[in-house]
């Protein structure tokens, strides 16, 4: 079996998405062939300890009484390595090294700061470990709310009106940001910058909760994004990187979700713990002309972060047809019933083959500039 490619499931983290990121880990332990791939399972404490998890405790990572599962704190700790023979994690225990497994791509399965935002591709990049998915500029941008509306609006993309909160302006400026958002139509949508998951994300219909509603969303990050709400439909569209085609990638047909819970708002717990708050139409229902438009629009935001390997594109379709880009995932959901392989699973594509295109990508990924 040493003709396996050896891939490492990096996965946890101390972001707010830790246990979403385990189930993530789970769901692609259990796809991915391990006749054709060595796994090795990395986990993440939410301490920042990295540990060699066993693949049969990955596996078992469930949601349990409503309680997402976590990586559990180490007794020793895994250590990633250059070597003469390439990348190798190995576990420390003391002065000795022990488990030591070579490594020749990593899926950071992780949601959130610190693992979707540029970092670990950034440490990847540095030790010379093809990964899957976006680099470090095009996570980094994907992840910051705020700058990655500056790089849709410099291509051209649809975005709507929008209020940047940054620390130094609400400890400083804070009427100015108030009055900013109070021109805003509200609702408005209060956003850690630098979030996922809908974690820290407050729905706000009078001016009077602004201010409270962003230090709500401080707590997550410094920095925060003011939405005006949109009324209309929410799609998404999959586009998965084909580097052997002009485009560069293939668009999914879309999906729409539909909130049923009572105010509207696809929050963490509704995603995540509540099976009837949201229902995923797949394909949504739409004209076959904004459905081409949505699509080539993903391919457009998709490139204009120079994105590579996947990410998700999400748009507002408004009552009057006209379309608003809301933003891009770089790592979206992956577990088997999330709203990305669903998509192309749609299309024909089992989830255990999009894992494996997915890897495939990543070790025929040259090191260095790209």
């Amino acid at each position: 079996m040493s003709h396996r490619t050896k891939v490492a499931l990096v996965f946890g983290g101390v972001s707010p998405e830790h246990g979403i990121s385990c189930l993530t880990a789970a769901s692609v332990l259990g796809a991915i062939d391990q006749e054709r791939y060595e796994v090795v399972g990395v986990g993440i404490a939410k301490s920042g300890r990295w540990t060699q998890v066993p693949l049969e405790t990955i596996a078992a990572y469930r949601i349990v009484n409503g309680v997402a599962p976590e990586v559990a704190e180490p007794q020793d700790d895994a250590v990633f390595m250059v070597t003469e023979d390439g990348a190798e994690v190995a576990t420390r225990n003391g002065e000795e090294l022990l488990d030591i497994r070579g490594v020749d791509a990593a899926f950071a399965l992780l949601h959130g700061p610190f693992g979707e935002d540029g970092t670990i591709q950034g440490m990847f990049e540095m030790m010379g470990i093809r990964y899957v998915g976006c680099g470090v500029t095009s996570s980094a941008v994907g992840m910051d709310k705020h700058y990655m509306r500056v790089a849709f609006e410099a291509a051209g993309l649809p975005v709507g009106p929008y209020v940047v909160a940054t620390d130094r302006r609400w400890r400083h400026f804070r009427d100015e940001v108030l009055a900013e958002v109070g021109a805003l139509q509200f609702p408005v949508f209060v956003k850690p910058a630098r979030g996922g998951s809908s974690i820290g994300i407050s729905r706000v219909t009078e001016p009077g909760e602004v201010a409270a509603a962003i230090e709500k969303a401080r707590e997550y990050d410094p920095k925060v994004v003011i939405e005006q709400g949109v009324r209309g439909r929410e799609l998404e569209c999959a586009v998965l990187g084909n580097p052997d085609i002009p485009d560069g990638c293939e668009a999914s047909p879309l999906g729409e979700v539909r909130v049923l819970a009572d105010d509207g708002f696809y929050d963490y717990e509704t995603k995540y713990f509540d099976e009837s708050g949201a229902a995923l139409d797949i394909p949504a229902v739409v004209d076959d002309e904004v459905a081409a438009r949505i699509r080539a629009l993903a391919k457009r935001a998709y490139h204009a972060l120079d994105c590579e390997g996947l990410a998700r594109a999400d748009f507002f379709l408004t009552d009057d047809g006209d379309v608003f880009i809301n933003e891009i995932n770089t790592m979206p959901g992956f577990t088997e019933i999330s709203m990305f392989p669903q998509l192309w699973q749609s299309t024909g594509m089992t989830y255990p083959e999009l894992v494996g295109r997915l890897v495939d990508m990543a070790v025929a990924r040259p090191l260095g500039l790209r």
